[in-house]
């Protein structure tokens, strides 16, 4: 076996490997020698060489959103280092673990005029769960800290910060090692348990208008029981995104076009006085304005870990699991009778029945292709949804229940969509599309600049020739200004990104094409490939408005 002289090096890889961390994503460079070195000679990690470190580190994101365990980015120092903060930033508000090691160069070198050299340590300090910053020479001390590190990530399901300098020379290498790491088992740690539910249960028995709220949600992570208890429940309304991965005929899976109709007088009779929510990040803005200006009562939000105060009314934060909140709470409710249910359930019929009436008779156009995109996916496959227009097209159309349902929701950037989709396909052996827009795509286009994109990978790219999203939101008007820095018009396709990376290129620009380009697109599985969607600019936004006008 191969090891890097370097002893701190050594240390970090050792930790690494006792505490089954295995996914390393290395970005190429020189200070980082003595980790690339020892991660790539050590048949137990599997490791990935991806050289744009921003695409890198959503890669790394993909990975450990699938395997719900942390993945390792690594990078030499400088500049490197802050290309990792947008998926750093997301997956502190997703709750992903993803432990970042940065080679430095000595502290003495830093600040003096030195090249490639920044100020690295804590640099994510605002959206870091721990910073380790280690000293060059091996020590109880250094490995107390990775330590501490990689049990933060693993526990409170988030990113951390190694930041290991090395001085030169960095290319050296011994067949033994020369240190012996300390590994630290941690306790687990434990909620703030709640001993006397009473209050809980009398709250929820006599409350008649009750609202479950599921945001960013793990699929099979509510178990079955509690999935039909809820259902069954008069006095509930189960309110779910096409992120939660939640599926019952009874929930509500497409909230916009249920409220958006809603006058002050319906907002009032479907206020809810207890709202329950769980699950991360909530996309609809519709749901939010609702809750906000029409508060509950109660709001009762359960995570294990954190509570955010969304709607400004948060009064009970439950530290544990959604599971065992119903399972703990159920046994102690009554039957509460009520209309609740019955009338909002009206309420989502009539708006299906009209929505589906308007799909039917638009042309051509972002909305039409989602319907169609959507109801064409496999069974049983996985489908990521780039930000803004996408996943908002996306919670209009119902999705079969059978799909597993991923978008990067804690920043709700666009920067990292593809490059998830592609580490998240690699870790999950089940057939992956990518629905993207546009901006976002060419956004992160070097995260097709890699050696491990999977066969049976899909891109469905609807190219409207802009940022769509800023048409439907409020303030758009059609000027140089509007075109130029807000929607960012452009001429540009995917045909020559395709080429250069080896991916197959189908295009459609009609409904006929459409139809026969899916077909084609879900009968490749020899090569990774691409369906680009052209759509009219001008019209998408006029069928989009026109569509919520419709459902009253």
């Amino acid at each position: 076996m191969i090891y890097p002289k370097i002893p701190l090096a050594q240390s970090i890889i050792q930790i690494c490997l006792a505490k089954g961390i295995t996914n390393i994503i290395i970005s190429p460079g020189s200070r980082n020698a003595p980790l690339t070195i020892g991660f790539a000679s050590n048949p137990e990690f599997q490791c990935y060489s991806i050289a744009d470190e921003r695409a890198a580190a959503f890669f790394a994101l993909g990975i450990a959103q699938q395997t719900r365990k942390p993945a390792v980015v690594v990078c030499t120092s400088g500049s490197a280092l802050l290309n990792y903060y947008p998926a750093v930033a997301e997956a502190f508000y997703s709750q992903i673990p993803l432990i970042v090691i940065s080679a430095d160069r000595p502290q003495s070198k830093i600040d003096i005029g030195d090249g490639q050299t920044i100020r690295q340590q804590n640099v994510f300090e605002n959206h870091s769960l721990y910073n380790a910053n280690l000293v060059e020479d091996a020590s109880i001390e250094n490995d107390l800290k990775i330590n501490n590190a990689i049990h933060s990530a693993l526990s409170k399901k988030g990113p951390v910060h190694i930041n290991a300098p090395f001085e030169e020379p960095l290319y050296e290498t011994v067949s033994e090692l020369s240190v012996e790491v300390n590994v630290s088992d941690f306790p687990n740690t434990q909620s703030k348990l709640i001993t006397d539910w009473s209050a809980f249960a009398t709250i929820w028995n006599q409350t008649t208008r009750k609202m479950v709220l599921v945001g960013v949600n793990n699929p099979d992570e509510i178990s079955e029981k509690t999935i039909e208890t809820l259902a069954q429940k008069e006095s509930v309304v189960v309110m779910t995104e096409t992120t939660s991965n939640l599926n019952h005929p009874s929930f509500i899976n497409n909230i916009d076009t249920i409220i958006t109709p809603f006058t002050h007088e319906d907002f009032e009779a479907f206020r809810p006085e207890l709202l329950v929510t769980f699950g991360g990040m909530v996309v609809s803005k519709r749901i939010k304005a609702f809750l906000r200006k029409y508060p509950p009562q109660h709001h009762w939000h359960i995570d294990s870990l954190r509570a955010y105060d969304t709607f400004g009314v948060l009064t009970q934060h439950f530290e544990m699991c959604p599971n065992s909140f119903f399972e703990t709470l159920f046994p102690l409710t009554q039957t509460v009778s009520s209309d609740y249910f019955q009338k909002m359930n009206a309420v989502a019929l009539l708006r299906n029945q009209k929505a589906a009436t308007y799909l039917a008779k638009i042309p051509f156009c972002d909305f039409k292709v989602f319907e169609k995109v959507i109801g064409s996916l496999p069974k049983n496959s996985q489908l990521q949804i780039s930000n803004s227009s996408a996943i908002r097209y996306a919670q209009l159309i119902a999705i079969d229940p059978s799909i597993e349902v991923y978008c990067n929701r804690g920043t709700s950037g666009i920067d990292g969509s593809t490059s998830t989709a592609i580490g998240a396909a690699v870790a999950n052996k089940k057939q992956n599309i990518l629905i993207t827009g546009d901006i976002s795509f060419l956004y992160d286009s070097n995260a097709l600049w890699n050696n491990y994109i999977p066969k049976n990978f899909k891109i469905i790219l609807i190219n409207n020739g802009g940022g769509g999203i800023f048409r439907i939101l409020p303030g758009h008007e059609e000027k140089p200004i509007f075109n130029t820095f807000f929607e960012t018009s452009h001429g540009h396709t995917a045909e020559q990104l395709a080429k250069m990376y080896g991916l197959g290129y189908i295009t459609a620009t009609n409904e006929s094409d459409l139809v026969s380009g899916l077909k084609q697109l879900y009968a490749q599985n020899n090569q990774a490939i691409i369906l680009e969607i052209f759509t009219p600019t001008l019209e998408n936004d006029v069928v989009l408005k026109q569509f919520f006008k419709e459902l009253d």
